[in-house]
């Protein structure tokens, strides 16, 4: 079980935890944000978490992390938690969210610290498109097959692998059989979706032939737009088994 720690915000307010009102709250004091500021809050979850991850297999995730700093302050908090709690951290996976396009381009940064990374698409667009999810009006922008956004999962990827650690994607695009080649093919090793997409997206990581899909995840990143990454997974999808690729 992976336990993503408080993920909540001003866009997600709590009855319980006094917020202030912020005149834009995705781009403000969300996630480990809120709960770096409220250090008895989230000690009290690491607690919890650390008491359980003494007898279970569970792993620990820090949402909208977007500098090295804010994770080593989390680590410090969880490292505190377990001590008063009376047990390590032994053998607790720690990853964190790449849902800030900084945190991507500093992937290589984050590695050598973390056990994996969780790929937060939605959020990840929204950033990097600068188009709120929930805004129709700018819902075409707000594409997570656009290359912008695709050279961000790879930049994670590749990342991760010259560390050896491993990567997941969740959010739309995980459950979208569309990309799905594409994502195994930049090395995406877990996809977190809802129940009703698994059978579309099992189908399609059956089909993927690894060789072809890498070079599919390579080109995919020097195109122009989504529609255009759509047409070309189109075609990889077309073309005969063992088909030549480049």
């Amino acid at each position: 079980m992976v336990v993503r720690t408080l993920d909540a915000g001003a866009d997600k307010p709590l009855g319980w935890l006094r917020q202030s009102a912020e005149d834009n709250p995705f781009l403000g004091r969300r996630g480990v944000r809120l709960s770096l500021a409220n250090p008895e809050i989230f000690t009290e979850q690491l607690r919890a978490i650390v008491r359980v991850a003494a007898e279970w297999p569970v792993k620990v995730m820090f949402p909208m992390i977007a500098t090295l700093d804010e994770l080593e302050r989390a680590l410090e908090l969880l490292a505190g938690a377990a001590r008063s709690a009376g047990v390590t951290t032994d053998g607790l996976d720690v990853g964190i969210m790449v849902e800030v396009p900084g945190a991507a381009l500093s992937a290589a940064s984050f590695a050598p610290t973390v056990d994996f990374f969780s790929i937060g698409t939605n959020d990840l667009t929204q950033y990097t498109m600068a188009a709120d999810r929930g805004n129709e009006a700018v819902a075409e922008l707000a594409d997570a097959l656009h290359p912008a956004v695709l050279q961000l999962i790879a930049d994670v990827t590749g990342a991760a692998q010259q560390h050896g650690k491993w990567v997941g994607v969740c959010g739309e695009l995980a459950g979208d059989p569309v990309a799905t080649p594409v994502l195994v093919g930049m090395g995406v090793t877990e996809l977190s979706m809802s129940a009703p997409s698994i059978p579309a997206v099992k189908q399609a990581v059956r089909a993927v032939e690894m060789d072809a899909a890498r070079v599919l995840a390579r080109r995919v990143t020097t195109l122009a737009s989504g529609s255009e990454v759509r047409a070309l997974v189109a075609e990889h999808a077309a073309a005969p088994p063992g088909a030549a690729q480049r």
